[in-house]
């Protein structure tokens, strides 16, 4: 119904393309203008409605950088329940500056800065006063008041922004062209035995401008459930519940499926709020797997301690010490 229910809306997609189209035309023109700043400042983001492993990719560049550099990352707080500029600390909680900078900051604790403002220029000039030396934007590519130095696009395997339509039809926030800015454009969710063969072919449909890099990378599960007290070894699972709240859980469907593991699905909609109601149901169960996102924010209920374990993940890319050279040559200059 819904796939029927967007092509209805096929009319209105011209609109959204042309405002869209002419937004980016305008920044692009010096038109409308944007901040640059004399300091590393990389974003990570997509042209696609969510799903593509902005976290994991954030999560990537902070274990690459943080040893060398003071690093800060900021985000909107989707979902969160303050306003304007927040930076966590030990009273940081999911509610108060969103589920995926809380996972930032409860595993990168007193290594790195977390902050979030829907406003990215005001983040920025908040940040300022604490001298980060990097700043990782997440999933702000399309928050051209900003001017990045340096740009990661994700893309997903499966569904490719070239094979995509603008909102409300298609997934696409802006027009496909947008991703000329781009410096990096990371192909995510690859299979594991994608072959030489086949990536060339994915890259002449990319068709990359001079300036720009296609790398691939594949989700690498681990092999152990973790909680805030203990670890569990997948292959010992008998049966569970599988609670997700993402915008894509197919990937991790399918892993757990080719593990020949038992389990019942509870699919909710990405960054649910559970309720009341949802917690009751997930108090009954005996065993809960989860993603590390949701994690964070269930992990506040005392009646799912012990019970309650997330899965955790690495992105593997191809190609990694030259991407990583890319970036170490950013922050550098």
């Amino acid at each position: 119904m819904m796939k029927i229910f967007r092509f209805m809306l096929f009319p209105i997609m011209p609109i959204y393309y042309f405002v869209t189209w002419l937004r980016n035309k305008l920044y692009d023109l010096g038109i409308k203008k944007s901040v640059s700043y004399g300091f590393p400042v990389i974003c990570v983001g997509n042209l696609s409605t969510g799903g593509t492993g902005k976290t994991p990719m954030i999560e990537y560049l902070i274990h690459l950088l943080k040893a060398d550099y003071k690093v800060a990352t900021l985000s909107r707080g989707y979902k969160r329940k303050t306003k304007g500029f927040q930076l966590a600390d030990k009273n940081a909680t999911a509610e108060t500056i969103g589920d995926e900078p809380f996972q930032f900051y409860s595993k990168f604790r007193n290594e790195i800065l977390v902050a979030v403002d829907a406003n990215r220029c005001d983040g920025i000039q908040s940040l300022l006063h604490e001298n980060p030396e990097v700043i990782l934007l997440d999933d702000a590519y399309q928050h051209r008041k900003v001017k990045a130095g340096f740009n990661i696009l994700l893309t997903t395997y499966n569904n490719p922004y070239f094979n995509d339509l603008v909102l409300p039809t298609g997934n696409l926030r802006e027009p496909k062209g947008g991703a000329i800015r781009a410096n990096i454009i990371m192909v995510t969710k690859c299979p594991n035995d994608l072959s030489d063969n086949e990536k060339s072919k994915y890259i002449k449909r990319i068709h990359p401008e001079k300036h720009q890099h296609v790398f691939f990378s594949s989700i690498s599960y681990s092999d152990c459930l973790c909680s805030a007290e203990e670890t569990k070894a997948i292959d010992k699972l008998e049966s569970f519940t599988l609670v997700t709240g993402i915008a894509n859980s197919k990937p991790l469907v399918d892993f757990l499926r080719s593990e020949n593991l038992n389990f019942e699905h509870l699919n909710f909609k990405d960054h649910h709020d559970f309720t009341e109601e949802d917690i009751s149901t997930l108090e009954k169960k005996e065993l809960i797997v989860t993603t590390e996102k949701d994690f964070m924010r269930l992990k506040q209920y005392e009646s799912l301690k012990g019970k309650l374990f997330y899965l955790p993940i690495t992105v593997i890319i191809d190609e990694a010490s030259k991407m990583n050279q890319l970036i170490k040559d950013f922050v550098n200059s």
